[in-house]
């Protein structure tokens, strides 16, 4: 599957970018991953093989990372639901639940758990 770009009203919800046009590894590193480009390569296997549907949450006007959500696919028909905000942007975390929990429901058939707080 392709990744799907999500509307979250103040926030836009994207796949994870490491190319010449756009890097989120800085606010990745931000998150504490230890190798963000390796974390945005296994996110975008994630989407192909199914497994893992992880986006980046960012400010609409300029495409910074705020923070992550995913839902990580458990066994048939359920997913955990999982992100990180950086600081000063729990709010955006919290506006994405909403409309990935209901992409996870719909689109992908995933019975998402509620939101656990950690990296996807």
């Amino acid at each position: 599957m392709q990744p799907v770009e999500v509307n979250a009203g103040a926030w836009y919800l994207r796949a994870l970018r490491h190319d010449e046009r756009l890097s989120d590894v800085p606010a990745l590193t931000l998150l504490g991953v230890d190798d963000p480009a390796d974390y945005v390569r296994r996110a975008h296997e994630g989407w192909t093989d199914e497994t893992g549907y992880l986006w980046a949450v960012c400010i609409p006007t300029t495409g910074e990372l705020v923070a992550v959500i995913g839902v990580t696919v458990r066994g048939p028909a359920r997913g955990d639901l999982r992100g990180l905000a950086r600081d000063g942007y729990a709010e955006a975390l919290e506006q994405a639940c909403a409309p990935v929990s209901r992409l996870a429901a719909d689109l992908l058939r995933l019975d998402p758990t509620p939101l656990t707080v950690g990296l996807p």
